[in-house]
């Protein structure tokens, strides 16, 4: 595996949660959501992408459950196109399916309160999104999806 950091958004129509790589790619860590407004939202994911000069960015992609396109494709590819005007990095599209419900279940078996921590959550499942692209990347040399 290359070495540098991964960023990953867990895009959503309020917040976007992010999750970042250790520099070895090995740990997939939450750090945080942003607020999904669209004065501020490309200079807060700059500030990201300037701190963490990721190699690669993950981008969760809802699907249903029988794999097929959501509806809120169209909205995620719309924050793709931001992220293309903001860098030249690859950008992989990874299915995003059940990561909330999994992001809300690794909370409160840490204790946690997932109706008063929805940041958190959406921090959780932007983590789990890299996970995913991780492991990817381990078994295949990258993400399966890229985004152009």
């Amino acid at each position: 595996m290359l070495s540098g950091r991964r960023i990953a958004f867990d895009y959503g129509d309020v917040r976007i949660g992010i999750a970042v790589s250790d520099p070895s790619g090995l740990l997939a860590s939450p750090i945080g959501a942003i607020s999904n407004v669209e004065s501020t939202l490309s200079s807060e994911v700059s500030k990201y992408l300037l701190e963490y000069q990721p190699i690669y960015i993950a981008v969760g992609v809802p699907k249903h459950l029988s794999g097929s396109a959501s509806a809120k494709e169209i909205s995620v590819m719309n924050f793709v196109s931001k992220l293309r005007e903001l860098t030249e990095v690859p950008i992989y599209a990874i299915d995003e399916r059940l990561t909330t419900v999994s992001a809300a279940r690794t909370l409160r078996d840490r204790g946690g309160n997932a109706k008063s921590s929805k940041s958190e959550i959406d921090a959780y499942a932007a983590a789990e999104i890299l996970d995913s692209a991780l492991n990817q990347e381990r078994i295949s040399g990258s993400p399966k999806e890229r985004l152009l």
